[in-house]
């Protein structure tokens, strides 16, 4: 196992107790978890919801097949579609009941600079699903329209904390990772398109500026935390994220501006080719971690690219192969990681022991 990042770039006192609080809890709690488990409820971690993430997202990959002829895409993004409304639900309910019964453990997360942003991909979720139903199912106007809101309300409040944490100097240097591009610019990227989805198009224009603007104002951040050296351990996984402000950013593109031409989403696969071949070069950083949910972070962009050439070849006129092969690998992807996501709920091994 390799080495822990070291701390780069942060000198001022003002995170030293942070630090060493955080030294001082990882310790006593590898004293304590012989003695002290946490019932399993309280443990539920809010980056599961990267799974049913994953999969809508490749389920409106598959949808966007049928538009070129691949008549059997349509039952498979079917099936996809279902599993991760399924998975969306249970996490759902489960949380809510987490909220209930483990009040204080949600305020932590809701304060932790990782987990916390982590928090973000239930709204992102749920928006992405309000994404793919509202055009087969227009009379559900008012319930679709309250969750959009709501989501939209729970995603600020995220966005706001991360910010607030970044601004005043408040974030460890060792916590800076993608993890927290997902309340401001996934975020807002899928909120536009969710709020496109229901007949609000001023509103998700302004949305995805506002993604574009949060995507500038971390992007400097969080490189030179990449680019100083490896990511703690625990934050390797998390890797994948960094795909997703462009991969989603040019798929957002397409789905508001439906006429524009292939030549301009070429262009945002360009810029997304960048972060992709980034994070490949990393290969060691993550192919060294012992595996855990956490790769689901890789599912959501990698769909989100697959629909985007597939956009490119719809509007372009060019072979739907390459749509297909694109849509193909991103659904390998998915099959690996649902394997081994299965492998560990099997084993008990799902949810970390404390």
């Amino acid at each position: 196992m390799p080495a822990a990042a070291p701390h780069h770039g942060v000198s001022s006192p003002t995170f030293e107790p942070h630090v060493r609080a955080l030294s001082d809890s990882a310790a006593s709690a590898s004293i304590s978890t012989a003695t002290l488990v946490r019932p399993w409820l309280a443990r539920l971690h809010p980056g599961l919801f990267s799974i049913p993430l994953g999969l809508l997202a490749l389920s409106g990959s598959w949808q966007r097949l049928t538009s070129l002829g691949w008549g059997s895409a349509a039952l498979i993004a079917y099936c996809l579609l279902c599993l991760g409304l399924s998975i969306l639900v249970l996490l759902l309910l489960l949380s809510l009941a987490k909220l209930c019964l483990h009040l204080e453990v949600f305020r932590q997360e809701f304060k932790h600079p990782v987990q916390g942003a982590l928090l973000a991909l239930m709204p992102v979720t749920c928006l992405l699903a309000v994404v793919l139903l509202r055009p087969s199912h227009p009379d559900w106007q008012f319930a679709v329209n309250l969750v959009v809101l709501l989501c939209l309300l729970f995603q600020a409040l995220i966005a706001w904390q991360i910010v607030a944490q970044l601004a005043t100097g408040q974030m460890p240097g060792e916590l800076l990772s993608p993890v927290l591009y997902l309340p401001i610019v996934p975020g807002g990227f899928v909120g536009a398109m969710a709020l496109y989805a229901i007949d609000l198009p001023g509103f998700a224009m302004l949305l995805m500026g506002m993604g574009l603007g949060g995507w500038a104002l971390l992007e400097m951040r969080i490189l030179n935390r990449l680019f100083a050296g490896p990511l703690p351990i625990g934050l390797r996984p998390t890797l994948g994220i960094e795909i997703a402000p462009a991969a989603v950013g040019t798929l957002a593109v397409a789905t508001l501006w439906p006429a524009l031409s292939a030549d301009f989403i070429l262009i945002g696969l360009g810029i997304a080719s960048g972060p992709l071949f980034a994070v490949l070069t990393r290969w060691r950083w993550w192919t060294q971690t012992p595996f855990s949910f956490s790769f689901w972070s890789f599912s959501f962009p990698v769909a989100a690219l697959a629909s985007s050439i597939t956009e490119a070849v719809r509007r372009g006129g060019w072979p739907s192969e390459v749509a297909a092969g694109a849509v193909l690998l991103a659904s390998a992807l998915v099959l690996f990681l649902a394997l081994r996501t299965l492998s560990l709920l099997l084993q008990g091994r799902l949810l970390a022991q404390h």
